[in-house]
């Protein structure tokens, strides 16, 4: 591969000059030798030499009239030496003489004909806006188009023979070995690879792989073609951090909303646990102390406690902001939290429950807070849709269950009111940004649902009821949770 990339490099003007007139002088030997020596040998088949020494030295005219005038040559020579005395003998030698120069021309045109093509094929990579490099097996670099020049900032005579990875402080995002492994299996890869430029700055770049084999099926070459997708990724993790806060103002608006939902939360068990510790002060104040009834008391206190800190626990994981996390989440568990904190909005707006949970306490792959944000965000919108219509109508119906769906189990949540509903022209519209049917709203609680479940590899939907009323339906992959 590097003998051929040589041969396409064009000949300054100096060589070729240079190259001429070694041909010229070896032409002019092997004419004196031909001429002048007594050896009954086909000598001017040396001539051959002498049109090899010039194929890729010359254009394709000038080496025909090398190859012409090597054929004259001869025929002087052999004329000179047998204008007195022609034989069977010398005639064949100046017929195997003519014949080697004739061949030999041709194959040499042939062979630029070829090498011409290569070269056309190469300044096309030099087109390339792309980094287009070769290597071979061993991770030697062959070829460097001009796009690798522009990226990484190193002229193709100082990156050809050394090994790329080495080179561009190459960091994969897996073994290197199992993606040398894969492209021999495949015969190429694709993936987003981290280089370092000659100035030391970082580029990620978007990379492809294509393996040449040999006649025999063998691994010769790897061309390598890379896209720099800095900017991109840059735009993307300044995105996913856009989102991130943008859910975090979103939970924290609607904590603002359950603001009465959750003094009432924190006031049961701190009521509950005064009420107890009033009551374990009468037991142990009577003048036998009752020391029993005094114990029940103080482990209904331990109980209020931590209750009372578990929703304040809640509150603050609603609140924080940090990193999705993706941990196993009991579905049932999250939406009887979630629950909890919607208990003084359905009361407030006289809205029934009607609770059916999964027996089998199915569980997800996910981030407890960010799925609780989703049900707390789906029941608040449908609590609230439920304003509109007769008090004896409204109930908020929510629903946990599995189901088989192409051959994987997954884990369905529906979150059904019994509201106005929509119009079915503005049903595509619910889940997009600043899009909401209340006079009020920011149009981002749905649009946000439906990004933090699409991160947890899953679908939200909604469709009308018959009879009034949206059903909003969350699907996510169960997770099996390892056998002990």
């Amino acid at each position: 591969m590097e003998a051929v990339l040589d041969q396409v490099r064009v000949k300054p003007q100096p060589r070729r000059v240079f190259m001429l007139g070694v041909a010229l002088a070896l032409a002019v030997v092997i004419f004196a030798i031909d001429t002048l020596s007594p050896l009954d040998m086909a000598i001017a088949v040396l001539y051959a030499v002498v049109v090899l020494f010039l194929t890729n030295e010359v254009e394709r005219r000038t080496l025909l009239l090398v190859g012409a005038a090597c054929v004259g040559l001869t025929m002087l020579s052999f004329t000179i030496m047998h204008r007195e005395n022609y034989n069977l003998a010398s005639v064949m030698r100046c017929i195997v003489s003519i014949a080697a120069i004739s061949v030999t021309t041709l194959l040499s045109l042939k062979n630029q004909k070829a090498t011409r093509a290569l070269r056309e094929q190469a300044d096309l990579l030099d087109l390339s806006h792309d980094a287009v490099f070769v290597r071979g097996d061993s991770d030697i670099i062959t070829y460097w188009n001009q796009g690798a020049e522009r990226l990484y900032g190193w002229p193709r005579a100082e990156a050809v023979g050394r090994k790329a990875s080495q080179l561009l402080h190459t960091v994969f995002p897996e073994s290197p070995l199992e993606i040398r492994e894969a492209v021999h299996r495949a015969g190429r890869w694709e993936g987003e690879l981290s280089h370092t430029r000659r100035d030391g700055t970082p580029v990620v770049v978007m990379s492809r792989w294509s393996l040449q084999r040999d006649a025999r099926g063998r691994p010769i070459a790897t061309m390598e073609t890379n896209s720099d997708i800095t900017q991109r990724k840059r735009a993307e993790d300044g995105l996913h951090q856009a989102q991130a806060e943008l859910a975090h103002v979103t939970r924290v608006a609607t904590m603002g909303e359950l603001t009465a939902s959750i003094a009432h939360e924190i006031n049961q068990p701190l009521a509950a646990v005064v009420t107890n510790g009033e009551a374990c002060l009468r037991w142990l104040g009577r003048d036998v102390p009752d020391l029993g009834e005094a114990k029940s008391a103080v482990e209904q206190m331990i109980r209020n406690g931590r209750r009372a800190s578990e929703v304040v626990a809640r509150l603050r994981a609603l609140a924080r902001r940090g990193e999705p996390l993706r941990l196993p989440v009991d579905i049932n568990e999250a939406t009887g939290e979630a629950l909890l904190l919607l208990e003084r909005e359905l009361s407030n707006h006289r809205v029934a429950l009607d609770l059916s949970l999964d027996p089998k306490g199915p569980h997800v792959l996910g981030d407890r807070v960010q799925l609780q944000q989703v049900l707390i965000n789906l029941a608040l919108n449908a609590i609230q849709a439920m304003d509109a219509v007769p008090e004896a109508r409204r109930c908020l119906h929510l629903e946990t269950s599995t189901r088989d769906e192409a051959g994987q189990r997954r884990v369905l949540i529906k979150i059904t009111d019994t509201g106005p509903g929509v119009d079915p022209q503005n049903l595509p519209l619910l889940f997009n940004a600043f899009y909401s049917t209340k006079s009020d709203g920011m149009g981002m609680g749905l649009s946000i649902s439906r990004s933090i479940i699409e991160a947890h590899n899953g679908l939200v939907s909604a469709t009308l009821v018959e009879g009034g009323g949206m059903c909003f339906s969350v699907t996510l992959s169960e997770h099996e949770e390892p056998s002990s």
